[in-house]
């Protein structure tokens, strides 16, 4: 049912391999191209300068756009040495990355967002006042995603006992496949197709309301790799600016959404509806509020890390500090 090719456990494998690559590598050069991760079904702003080349003409190299299915998959591609900045990576992947030794430094914030929902099949009958009927049944999960860290956030508020639940690794839209055809009782999900498809046929387990009493919330991350941090500052800084002046810019209107939606492969209504519950954070907004001595990015992702610690794993409150930074932003 898993249609990922690569798993989380293989980053251990190419961590290894990527490490001693570097060390046998030339020294420092600039880049004269980057490569950049996104989501497609995942609608930002900065997609009118993606499309429009403003990134290409205001860093002065050629910006290549690659889509991935889960922030995993980013991950992977950055210690393969295919990508070096991923945007709107989840604050999951990221954290779960760091905690198996990845170089990578989390740089910006690019979205934050309602937690990602967990959708029951609707002829079930089980809603988050009988959610202990989920023992049992078997529940589709892109692993160590944002949609995994709400997965488990939910079943921890709703006392439902993850130990007997069977956990398929799916991509979203797989999910809301399996959750059609009644392959999985429960499919959690990112992405406006596939949560607009899995809404045809299930019912989040929690409602917004519950989300923001239990204090569920989400926040996608810029995330880098060290290598293309240390050896491109400049370029690095002028990709955060012109994603700040997009932000600034977007003002909602039927021509920017109809533009996002092109190439988000969307359409207009599902990315009108998403971008509505976005928050867009401006630069100054995130080095007051979320790169400050103690501030939400930090303690966000300590918090996610507990959540996702295997024993040992990890010294989430020492390590966690030194990977984000908002110097990028200043």
């Amino acid at each position: 049912m898993n249609k990922l090719t690569r798993k989380p456990k293989a980053i251990a494998t190419w961590l290894t391999a990527s490490l001693a690559l570097a060390a046998m590598v030339a020294p420092a050069k600039a880049a004269d191209s980057v490569n950049v991760a996104f989501f497609l079904e995942w609608a930002t702003p900065n997609q009118i300068a993606k499309v429009d080349k403003v990134y290409d003409e205001a860093m002065g190299v050629d910006v290549n756009w690659t889509n991935f299915l889960t922030g995993v998959q980013m991950t992977e591609a950055m210690l393969a040495g295919d990508i070096d900045i991923a945007f709107s990576q989840g604050l999951a992947p990221f954290v779960t990355a760091i905690q198996q030794g990845a170089p990578l430094k989390m740089v910006a914030i690019a979205v934050v967002y309602e937690a990602n929902d967990c959708f029951v099949r609707n002829d079930l009958g089980i809603t988050s006042a009988n959610a202990s009927e989920l023992e049992g049944k078997t529940v589709a999960v892109p692993l160590n995603t944002m949609a995994d860290f709400a997965f488990k956030k939910y079943m921890s508020a709703l006392d439902v006992d993850m130990s007997t639940l069977t956990i398929v690794d799916q991509v979203p839209a797989d999910g809301a496949v399996s959750l059609a055809d009644g392959s999985v009782e429960m499919a959690c999900i990112f992405g406006g197709a596939s949560a607009s498809a899995a809404g045809e046929v299930g019912t989040p387990i929690m409602t917004a309301q519950q989300k923001q009493d239990a204090g569920i919330f989400s926040f996608d991350v810029v995330s880098v790799t060290e290598k293309f941090a240390a050896e491109n500052p400049g370029l690095l800084r002028t990709f955060l600016e012109v994603t700040d002046e997009a932000n600034a810019a977007w003002t909602g209107s039927d021509a920017q959404v109809r533009k996002v939606a092109a190439d988000a492969g969307m359409d207009f209504n599902t990315t009108k509806d998403m971008m509505a519950d976005f928050e867009f954070p401006s630069a100054a907004e995130q080095l007051a509020t979320y790169f400050n001595k103690d501030g939400l990015a930090a303690s966000g992702a300590e918090s996610i890390g507990l959540v996702f610690k295997k024993p040992g794993a990890w010294n989430v409150d020492e390590k966690i500090k030194r990977v984000i930074t908002g110097e990028f932003l200043e």
